[in-house]
């Protein structure tokens, strides 16, 4: 892969931008095939680490590698022209230090093309977003629930209730004075998502948060129904295509079964068909 950035039709200057103006709409995207298909559609294509569950079956986010993010980073940017392309920094590759996650995420941009990153914490993380906007890495924040942290957040539960929401509130003004170009709200009561919303400077972007949030994201395979393990309450299923997959193999299998499948029209004769002479 070259070791600039993909060029594309959205930047972080274009995202920040839409503050308080045309909704920004994102996914997430895991391969070239589902890129192709959202690259139109989307201002910004995350992959994120939800991969980890969604691709490979782990049970959280934690087992996520470096190696996992750039292979399906450099997947999804053949599928894009149009959209942004930022990816997720996994767990471990960020939290010890600036010096650590500039290394990590200059690696994953010279890897894939992605024109930002994207890392989860909020106070604690302004000083590593300070060290990587300085030097020419556009950072988007992900705060409220935070799944890299699910162990210490005591599950996948709702932040920002109550005395909490002071909290968040203060997340969110660390990682914009930090230089951070938008920021992720995941999982936040609507009334602090919309203060937030009112009283920062940059894009927030809401999953589980609310409509008056600067855009939206979804992990496709949720939106999509691929995805069937579990439905969070702030998923919108736009198509059920897991069982539309699941029958369509079900009937696959029953035809090869019968041999049924392949028919006359699927195989190939001894002799190649004779090419028309007619002009």
């Amino acid at each position: 892969m070259s070791a600039t950035s993909k060029q594309s039709a959205m930047t972080a200057d274009d995202i920040r931008a839409r503050k308080g103006n045309q909704p920004i709409v994102s996914l997430t995207a895991y391969t070239t095939p589902m890129a192709r298909l959202m690259d139109r559609h989307c201002d910004f294509v995350l992959v994120g680490d939800s991969l980890g569950m969604v691709m490979h079956g782990l049970p959280s986010t934690l087992g996520v590698t470096m190696e996992m993010m750039i292979l399906h980073g450099q997947a999804v940017s053949r599928g894009l022209d149009h959209a942004m392309l930022v990816i997720d920094m996994p767990f471990g590759s960020y939290e010890e230090g600036p010096q650590q996650a500039f290394r990590n995420a200059a690696r994953l941009m010279a890897e894939t093309g992605a024109a930002a990153v994207k890392l989860e914490g909020g106070v604690e993380m302004a000083e590593t977003i300070r060290f990587l906007v300085a030097r020419g890495i556009p950072v988007m924040a992900h705060i409220g629930l935070t799944p890299q942290s699910v162990n210490t957040l005591g599950g996948y539960k709702v932040q920002g209730r109550d005395e909490q929401g002071d909290l968040v509130l203060a997340d969110a003004q660390a990682v914009a004075d930090a230089g951070a170009f938008s920021v992720v709200l995941e999982k936040v009561p609507q009334r602090l998502a919309d203060q937030i919303t009112a009283e920062v400077s940059i894009p927030t972007i809401g999953i589980g948060a609310s409509a008056g949030c600067d855009g939206q994201i979804l992990v496709v395979d949720d939106m999509l129904g691929f995805f069937t393990a579990f439905k969070a309450k702030f998923v919108k299923r736009y198509a059920d295509l897991g069982d539309s997959a699941e029958a369509a193999i079900a009937e696959y299998a029953a035809e090869v079964r019968a041999r049924e499948f392949p028919a006359a029209e699927h195989v190939f004769g001894d002799q190649a068909p004779k090419q028309s002479t007619k002009k």
